[in-house]
């Protein structure tokens, strides 16, 4: 696992922004609400001080609604959270303009206070550097929680470790609050405190905020263990509304996993269970299992890199079979093999909504592979995402990957790295994309592909007009083949990913032989209404 891990392609993360960044942002709003603009003509500036204020909240407002929606998102790239982030502060800088001015003492245009943004409903302390909290400056930090009135529906302490004295401090704050919290988030919120005081701050966290009624509860990255679990279990019993619940990386233990599922009473509405990056084990499994069959509404659920075999892998396929209503699942880096790759398969017969599936990772081999490539033919119409990295899928199982593949008119990325499809998967793949009109995404990246599946697939998908990525890295192109590639993509160069760790002298050779004549005949033809300038 450890070797798969090391290989995977390496990504920019775009989110969270800056502090320079935001800030900078803060400033051109301000600019925009206090300068003559098409906007600001037709309804009205506002003064510096009021500019600020307003930007500021706008600023805060946008990043939390992004930051969440990155949170639910934690494999992207945060580029949709930044497309999030922008949208939102450019609404509500708008709905700041367009409400009835007034006019103050100094003759300038103000905004009526009672027309500004909307008062804040998320409360976030997680910006900047991960710091310890005493008890003063809890006081500080907590003090608009206090405020009269105020409307806040959300807290996020993430990034922030409170120490005993701290939670002592919160503690009458959020039981005053708890009538009206809907979504909490306590992730990685006692990072760096002896075991023991940490629990005690669990357990003072836990029983202020027993009894609210909350939909978003994130009580990831704190290490939790069985102790961490049961020291959240006031809080944890009293829940029969959540809709999200993450518990990621938190060394969630089978007697952990135990322990969750017996101190969450119901999960009849939960919709999102992520459960990400701990060692729960087959036997963990077999209780998580138990919760997934009590959520008959799940439509996202995250059980990778649990330490999962074959037995776990099965309960949890039989489980699955439930949610009827499952819309991404993700099962990465376990160890199901065959049979639960077979067992698997079953159940995706029941989930037709799916539009996410990933799966890399799992030692399916051919024939688990095929078992549920044969399934989602059937059962996923909407399928947008199917990912099947590093499971040892040789050609014997691309004639079930094609016919499953090009059924899938919304299928938006195809991930099939570091197996073993060679030339001949990768043209018998390429055919069957032909047709797709919504891809933007192939990796087929360490295949042991030479130039001839190489150039299959380029002219294949750099004549999509939304096409964004091919990856064909660490295969065995060619150095012919290899500018015979950029010249393809010669007017769209970003479409191409790199090729840095590509082997043109691998044990494959350049794999242009005169045998696939047919092949070159086709190659030929699409070449010849291909423009490079």
């Amino acid at each position: 696992m450890e070797l798969n891990s090391q290989n995977r392609p390496f990504s920019i993360k775009l989110w969270p922004p800056s502090q320079n960044t935001r800030q900078t942002l803060v400033d051109k709003m301000i600019t925009n609400l206090t300068t003559r603009s098409i906007f600001t003509q037709k309804y009205a500036t506002l003064n510096r001080e009021e500019a600020e204020e307003n930007a500021k909240r706008i600023e805060d407002v946008a990043f939390a609604t992004a930051n969440l929606h990155y949170e639910r998102e934690p494999d992207g790239d945060g580029g949709s959270a930044v497309q999030l982030y922008a949208k939102e502060c450019s609404k509500l800088l708008l709905d700041v303009l367009k409400r009835e001015p007034s006019k103050n003492r100094d003759n300038e245009v103000a905004v009526r206070d009672d027309t500004a943004v909307p008062r804040e409903s998320v409360f976030d302390i997680s910006k900047g550097k991960r710091a310890f909290i005493e008890a003063e400056e809890a006081h500080e930090l907590l003090k608009p929680l206090k405020e009269p009135g105020n409307s806040f529906t959300k807290i996020c302490f993430s990034n922030r470790s409170f120490g005993l004295e701290a939670a002592e401090v919160a503690q009458p704050i959020l039981t005053s609050l708890k009538g009206q919290l809907k979504e909490v988030d306590l992730s990685d919120f006692v990072a760096g405190r002896p075991e023991a005081e940490a629990l005690d701050v669990m357990r003072i966290f836990s029983a202020a905020l027993e009894g609210s009624v909350l939909k978003y509860l994130n009580l990831s990255d704190n290490a939790l263990g069985e102790k961490g679990v049961r020291a959240f279990g006031a809080l944890l019993k009293s829940q029969s509304c959540l809709e999200e619940l993450y518990l990621m990386n938190d060394g969630i233990s089978e007697e952990a996993a135990q322990a969750v599922s017996e101190l969450i009473p119901s999960t009849e509405k939960l919709k999102v269970l992520h459960f990400h990056n701990n060692m729960t084990g087959d036997e963990g499994a077999l209780a998580i299992a138990e919760v997934v069959k009590r959520s008959p509404l799940l439509e996202d659920f995250r059980c990778s890199s649990t330490r999962i075999g074959e037995e776990g892998g099965v309960a949890l396929s039989e489980a699955l079979g439930n949610c009827i209503h499952l819309r991404k699942l993700d099962l990465r880096d376990n160890m199901l093999g065959v049979e639960g790759g077979i067992s698997l398969s079953k159940a995706l017969t029941k989930n037709a909504e799916l539009r996410e599936i990933y799966l890399s990772y799992l030692n399916l081999e051919d024939e688990g592979a095929i078992a549920i490539v044969n399934t989602l033919k059937e059962s996923a119409p909407h399928l947008e995402v199917l990912e099947m990295n590093g499971n040892e899928i040789t050609v014997d199982a691309v004639p079930a990957i094609v016919d499953c593949v090009a059924t899938k008119q919304f299928l938006a990325k195809l991930i099939l790295s570091e197996n073993e499809l060679k030339d001949e998967g990768a043209i018998q793949i390429s055919k069957a994309l032909e047709g797709l009109d919504q891809l933007k995404e192939v990796d087929l990246s360490s295949n042991e592909i030479s130039s001839d599946g190489a150039r299959q697939l380029a002219l294949t998908v750099v004549q999509k007009a939304d096409f964004k990525l091919l990856n064909i890295n660490g295969n065995f192109i060619s150095d012919d083949g290899v500018e015979e590639l950029k010249a393809i993509f010669e007017k769209s160069p970003d479409m191409l990913g790199p090729l840095d760790e590509n082997d043109p002298d691998g044990k494959g050779g350049d794999g242009e032989s005169d045998e696939e004549g047919s092949v070159e005949d086709e190659l030929e033809s699409k070449m010849k209404n291909l423009v490079v300038d």
